[in-house]
């Protein structure tokens, strides 16, 4: 499914969805941000958990790569697809993403237990 595709099919999900997953796509390849960033691009700092959620619920992975969206202190947060965290670190790693995005605290980037 290309990007125009999935911009269309879009149309079917809540406008808060769609202002994450289209922030979500502007993440380049081989970097991270954090949820609280995905908020302020959407002009809602507060709703982090929100974004969180929102980005569970992503049917449209991986030409929108919830993978990247990390927590602000640097550990990875949730990954609602099949492997969960660990599955989200391999994806990272093979992105060679940075795991410490220049927009996060200089820590490394964990795995929580």
């Amino acid at each position: 499914m290309n990007r125009k595709e999935i911009f269309e099919k879009m149309k079917g999900y809540t406008l808060f969805q769609q202002a994450v997953w289209k922030a979500c796509m502007r993440i380049p390849e081989g970097e991270t941000r954090s949820y609280k960033w995905v908020a302020e691009q959407i002009g809602k700092p507060g709703a982090v958990r929100a974004v969180g959620s929102a980005l569970g619920k992503n049917p449209f992975a991986p030409v929108v790569p919830c993978h990247r969206v990390i927590k602000s202190d640097g550990s990875l947060g949730g990954f609602s697809a099949p492997g969960g965290p660990k599955a989200k670190l391999n994806l990272l790693k093979k992105e060679r993403a940075r795991l410490l995005s220049p927009l996060l605290p200089a820590r490394c980037l964990k795995i929580q237990p």
